[in-house]
Order: C-alpha cells, then structure tokens, then sequence
C-alpha cells in the first residue's frame, strides 16, 4: 500500500513537472517571467509563437531580456460556464477577432470545454518605434525590467512639429522625422527622446529606456549635458504650448505617463525629479530655475504648459495633478 502510494505521489509530481505553462489549463495569467538562460527564441519555441511576434507583443525594441521581466505570451485556454469570446479577450488582453483568427472561428457562440489558443494583441509600431494608449504603456512599463537608474524626468515640447504638423494618423512619420533631424542634423546616435506624446492622447517609445537621452540640455557643453542626462528619461510632447493649447486626451497622457514613471522609479514629484527644459542655461547647463535672465534658456515646455513654464507653476499646476494619478493609479492595483 504504501509502495502504491509513493508512486502515485511521484507520477502526480512528474506531471506538473513536465507540464508546460502553454498548456496549463486555465491559467490565470498568460504572462511568463524570464529566468536565467531565457532567449526570445527560446521562449517563443515553448509558447507556439515567433520572436517578432513576441516584439510586438510586448514592445521589445531589441532581443535583449532581463531576469524578470515579464512578457506576455499566447496560452492554450479551456471554456468554462459564463465565457464569452469577449470576455476571455480582456480577460488575456486580446481581442476577439484575434481569438477568432487563431482558432479558426467563423461565429462567436463558444461551448463549454472547447480549448482556445489566446494570443495576446500587438502594439502598433514602426522599426524601434513602439505606439500605445494610456493603458497599454501602464501594462508595458510594470512589465519592463531596466538596469539604468533614472533620478529625473524631462519635460519638453516639440515646438516643431507642432499641433499643425499631426493629421490624427502621422505619428510614425513625425517620429522618423525627428529622429533624422536628431542623427543627421545634430549628429545624435538616435532620437534624443525616449518617450513622445500625441495630442490625441497616445504615446509613442523612441530611445531605448536603458540609453541616457542626448542633447537634451546644455547643448554646447557635452560633458556637463552628458552628466545632467546620465540619469535622466526625457518627455517631448507633440505642439508648441507658447502658442497652442493643449488637447485633454494630451493633458491625460502627459499627468498618467508621469505618474507612471514615478511610481516605476521610485520617485516624489518635485522640482528635483520633474524637470522643465526652460530651468536650464542650454550653452553652459546650469541649471537656472526661476532666475534665467541674463543666460540663454529655452521657454520650453512652453508659456502654456500647465499653467506656466516656472516652479511655481509646476508645483501648483502639475506635480498635484501627477502626485494624484499616483494614488489613483495605486489604488487599482491593490
């Protein structure tokens, strides 16, 4: 009896041993976390799915993993009483066309029982270009796993291109376009930025959040704009907010991609953490506040830009509003 037993035990515990996640029954998750000795390609075998597709799923600009970060993956899943297509798709942040596309479906109506393959939707992008909604940048930057500290985030506007230069559909087209004026123009080695915001809420990956930006404060002194940036993770966003205003889905994004980034790095808003471009001398990269007469500033963010370009306009107009996203942002994930 005992024997019997012992055996039992052991043809159980082989079975979950060698049971792979792609098809554990129901998993609550489709979410995998990278170990030592992980690869894409790897990862991508074990779950049925290609390298690319894994990219632009989770919004890779490169091959590179890190243990611990978290990837989203397809999974095999099995119907139970009160599923919908349309359930299961945000249960898995899918869609259900996708599912209907994998698994051959040509009408919604599941039965319990039926096994479905649940693959997860793509982000939109264009080369290392990565464009997500509020939400989607909120999943992919909990996801992520980053190994260069960041101590300050930059805010800047674009200027050029401004709300004239976006059609609603453009946002690839302007981020090429500032990335070449950035390598060709200023004879950076990629876009200045590692995030851009649109004016219709959306927000676009550019630099790699591991590489330092570039350019982005003391111009003509590299040695003392390569130590300002060293920690630091620079915003543009899209329009020239001297002289137009900003749109609320903008605004939205501007406060929640923050509040983000804060909650990410650890940070408090304040005037050490949340940096405008208009607080810096741009020939000598001192750092000015209030008192830029007298040296070459920018008025960047712009005049418009929550209220004013000046710390007082930020602490009262903008690090309130990022400071209460946090908390919110917080509470949903409790």
């Amino acid at each position: 009896m005992k024997k019997n037993l012992m055996l039992l035990i052991f043809t159980i515990t082989f079975m979950f041993i060698n049971l792979s996640p792609v098809y554990a029954q129901n998993n609550p998750r489709n979410i995998y976390e990278v170990k030592p000795g992980d690869y894409l390609w790897k990862i991508a075998q074990t779950y049925e799915t290609t390298v690319q597709d894994l990219k632009q799923i989770n919004g890779l600009q490169t091959d590179i993993l890190i243990i611990g970060q978290k990837l989203r993956v397809p999974i095999n899943y099995e119907v139970v009483p009160g599923d919908t297509l349309w359930k299961i798709s945000q249960n898995f942040t899918s869609t259900v066309s996708l599912i209907k596309s994998a698994n051959g479906l040509t009408w919604d109506i599941i039965i319990v029982g039926q096994k479905l393959k649940i693959p997860p939707k793509k982000l939109r992008n264009q080369g290392q270009f990565f464009l997500m909604t509020r939400e989607e940048f909120k999943d992919w930057i909990f996801n992520q796993k980053f190994t260069r500290r960041v101590g300050k985030i930059q805010q800047h506007h674009t200027y050029q291109p401004s709300y004239q230069s976006f059609n609603g559909v453009n946002h690839f087209m302007l981020m090429q376009g500032m990335k070449e004026y950035h390598v060709s123009g200023m004879k950076w080695s990629d876009i200045s930025q590692q995030l851009t915001t649109f004016p219709d809420g959306t927000v676009a990956l550019g630099r790699p959040f591991n590489t330092p930006p570039e350019g982005s404060f003391g111009l003509l002194n590299e040695t003392v704009m390569h130590e300002i940036e060293k920690d630091a993770l620079a915003i543009e966003n899209v329009g020239n907010f001297d002289a137009e205003h900003m749109t609320a889905e903008q605004r939205e994004t501007i406060i929640t991609v923050t509040a983000l980034l804060m909650l990410k790095y650890g940070l408090q808003p304040t005037v050490e953490t949340i940096t405008y471009h208009h607080w810096w001398d741009i020939n000598t990269g001192e750092r000015v506040l209030d008192a830029g007469h007298g040296h070459a500033i920018k008025t960047c963010p712009g005049t418009g830009f929550f209220g004013g370009n000046s710390t007082d306009a930020a602490k009262n107009n903008f690090y309130p509003l990022v400071d209460k996203k946090m908390h919110e942002i917080l509470a949903t994930m409790q």
